[in-house]
């Protein structure tokens, strides 16, 4: 019937909203918003985007009840005043001590018990999904070219290319700005002044690229592969963890012109 879909994002719907909730304000707000030429809209999935994407979404989901099962298992130990480390690589351990304390009432050391069997169990699943996202990385060209890049390892690559379409996306910067990497501007009368970055997006997508970037900054040196001049140089003028998320931009500026002009990542000299 040539009509055109559009899917609007609500946070750009509520402006147009009157007063009063009611289907009648709902349908003209939508109406309203849908007619402005510099609307921004959500690409329409296909049925084979979706079906891809269902993978990352669960592996998303069970790290995210394992984080979940961790802090609360810390905050259950620090109640009995143990300590432990903000790291999953530590459960294991914590939960040795926290079943091995007589001070520890029985019912309490047999739910530290049963969380840590929990939280093996989230480990075990994610390792899973993890193999079978090695298996399409090495089925797929563009993961492959992805994971060249320094902080960026197969499992973030793969993820890339199944979740992000870059015809979506006029540049890279463009991109990176919807990962949520760039600062918050607070500009007026010729001032201009720059926040923290805005945190919009995709937040699993940005943390893959943040953590990666951190690795990258870690071992950062003169004469490493995955140094540069660039970096060397903001790491003397910044903290890391600033360096770390400029680093995220750049990463992600990057992964979109490769997927989008289908190019190899050409590696840059390393910092003498």
């Amino acid at each position: 019937m040539g009509h055109r879909l559009k899917l609007i994002p609500p946070q750009y719907v509520k402006p147009f909203v009157k007063r009063g909730k009611n289907d009648r304000n709902d349908a003209e707000a939508i109406s309203e918003a849908a007619s402005r030429p510099n609307m921004r809209t959500v690409p329409v999935k296909t049925v084979d985007e979706q079906a891809a994407t269902i993978v990352v979404k669960h592996r998303e989901m069970l790290v995210g009840q394992r984080t979940q099962a961790v802090n609360a298992l810390r905050g259950h130990a620090a109640e009995f005043g143990i300590v432990a480390a903000k790291d999953c690589g530590n459960v294991e351990a914590l939960v040795c001590v926290l079943t091995s304390q007589p001070a520890i009432p029985d019912g309490a050391r047999a739910m530290f018990a049963q969380k840590g069997r929990h939280v093996a169990e989230l480990d075990q699943k994610i390792r899973a999904i993890d193999r079978q996202l090695l298996e399409q990385h090495k089925a797929n060209p563009v993961s492959q070219r992805l994971a060249a890049i320094p902080g960026v390892g197969p499992i973030t690559g793969i993820i890339m290319a199944l979740s992000v379409n870059p015809a979506n996306f006029e540049s890279g910067r463009h991109f990176a700005a919807w990962l949520g990497l760039t600062p918050r501007e607070h500009s007026t009368g010729g001032r201009h002044r720059l926040g923290r970055i805005r945190k919009a997006g995709n937040e699993r997508l940005r943390q893959l690229l943040v953590v990666g970037a951190m690795a990258v900054v870690r071992y950062a040196k003169p004469g490493s592969k995955s140094a540069n001049a660039w970096l060397l140089q903001l790491l003397e003028r910044r903290p890391h963890k600033i360096a770390a998320i400029a680093l995220a931009n750049k990463i992600a500026r990057i992964i979109w012109a490769i997927m989008a002009r289908g190019e190899a990542y050409r590696r840059q000299p390393a910092a003498a």
